[in-house]
């Protein structure tokens, strides 16, 4: 009878990593709070276009607020600037797409791409659930896909990370990679999500084929993205190691690492995929914050969202 492996720092995930990301989400400001806005904050208002979202309360205007939901009669009869909050604001569906796949099995930094992603999810989904958000998502890999429809409960969130580690924990680099998983998970996104939800997607960097493209694109017209792609050093650089020799099913393959045509052909696709994701989110106008093994999680959105914090370095 087989048995999983045991969870090892930094290779694999355990459930009780996960739930320990609870207590960091005070660490970054994913989301706003009465005291301090978030940049995701834009992510609330950046694309009304007639959605269903329900008029909650009027409160005083605060700077980064649409203007658009200025109320000009609370204003008016105030003489003071005056905004409307939405429910849409304080209660949404949140739904992350993270990327669980035999090339996420993988990292040369502090810890493998995949449980890099897992992370990130996991930091996100308290992060939502502390902020009053229906949380679900969809954990997608070789050929598994499994969904947790967004409820704004505990026990849906840790139905999520269990699914996520239980995935993890099975990967293995003899895995039959799927052709185009990332366009796969978005187009059941597309049918389950109601407009004005945010999609966060956590994939691999090298994820992005044309269907997948395809699919953030139809998304995006209905629902704000997030995109965290997840890269490790060695997928933008090769090291200088010599003749490194490859063997997989069968099949065997050498690159000399010290070729210089080589080296440059491999950082050249490197930077194509970057300025690819890059091509995107620009185009979509969504925000993207990529995401690296080679240093700590929490660190690296904290240099997205709270870059001029107090007593940080600028």
């Amino acid at each position: 009878m087989s048995q999983e492996p045991p969870p090892e720092p930094g290779i694999r995930i355990s459930l009780a990593e996960l739930i320990e990301m609870r207590h960091r989400v005070r660490e970054v400001q994913l989301f706003s709070t009465p005291a301090q806005r978030s940049p995701l904050i834009g992510l609330h208002h950046s694309k009304l276009r007639g959605r269903g979202v329900d008029f909650d309360q009027v409160r005083v205007y605060q700077a980064g607020d649409d203007v658009r939901s200025i109320d000009w009669r609370v204003t008016a009869r105030t003489q003071e600037p005056h905004t409307k909050l939405f429910h849409e604001e304080r209660e949404r569906p949140i739904f992350i797409l993270v990327e669980q796949s035999r090339r996420l099995f993988f990292g040369s930094g502090q810890m493998f791409k995949s449980v890099l992603a897992a992370q990130a999810a996991a930091l996100i989904g308290w992060a939502a659930l502390g902020h009053n958000d229906r949380v679900g998502g969809l954990v997608f890999g070789d050929g598994e896909h499994y969904e947790i429809k967004p409820r704004r409960s505990k026990q849906s969130l840790l139905q999520l990370l269990n699914r996520l580690v239980r995935v993890n924990q099975s990967l293995h680099t003899e895995a039959l990679p799927e052709n185009d998983a990332l366009g796969m998970a978005l187009r059941r996104a597309r049918e389950v999500l109601r407009p004005g939800s945010l999609a966060i997607v956590i994939c691999d960097e090298r994820a992005l084929t044309d269907g997948a493209e395809q699919q953030l694109s139809l998304l995006s017209r209905h629902c704000d993205l997030l995109l965290l792609p997840v890269s490790d050093p060695l997928d933008h650089a090769l090291p200088a190691a010599g003749l490194l020799r490859f063997a997989q099913r069968g099949r065997q393959m050498e690159i000399d690492t010290l070729n210089p045509e080589m080296r440059l052909a491999y950082r050249a696709l490197s930077e194509a995929r970057i300025a690819r994701w890059e091509r995107l989110a620009q185009k979509l106008r969504v925000l993207m914050m990529p995401l690296s093994t080679q240093s700590e999680m929490i660190e690296q959105l904290r240099e997205y969202l709270n870059p001029q914090r107090p007593g940080t370095p600028k």
